[in-house]
């Protein structure tokens, strides 16, 4: 069985435009019943920049986040120097790796490496210096990475219609 690490896109971008809250609450359902199966996951991170905001979906994070934000600990700690190495051997920017090492895609990509996680994330690799894009790394550091979409097909996710 697979397991998942979702980037803040993957969240954000759901409620924007694919999954609303309003019409389409079965991938939130989907999200917290797959984390109770433990396979669905996310981190600590991205429940930061979640919930930093006052709206449905910081609501929903502080709400459903117990158990679906993973801790960074020491495992993935381990994995700080691989993940900083690669990105640094690169030609990236400097103002692209100090930005990079900021946010919670460092960190993502250290889960995934720490616990063999599949990251899912909307981003698309890019030949940019200016900007560290988390499809780059994976291919990098041998990460499984792939869509939402994707992780949908594959899990077998089915939001019907019940009764009106």
């Amino acid at each position: 069985m697979s397991s998942y690490l979702l980037d803040s896109n993957v969240f954000i971008q759901g409620k924007n435009l694919h999954y609303g809250f309003d019409f389409c609450p079965a991938f939130w359902q989907w999200l917290v019943d797959s984390n109770a199966r433990q396979q669905v996951f996310s981190i600590d991170k991205v429940a930061d920049e979640l919930t930093s905001g006052d709206d449905e979906l910081s609501s929903w994070a502080r709400d459903h986040g117990h158990n679906l934000f993973r801790p960074t600990d020491a495992s993935v700690a381990a994995q700080f120097n691989a993940v900083s190495d690669w990105v640094t051997q690169q030609q990236y920017e400097a103002a692209a790796i100090s930005t990079f090492f900021q946010v919670a895609d460092f960190y993502l990509i250290a889960h995934a490496l720490a616990s063999g996680h599949i990251v899912v994330t909307h981003e698309i690799a890019a030949n940019s210096r200016k900007r560290i894009k988390i499809p780059n790394v994976c291919i990098g550091l041998n990460v499984r990475f792939m869509t939402p979409y994707e992780m949908l097909r594959i899990e077998k996710a089915r939001f019907v219609l019940g009764p009106a």
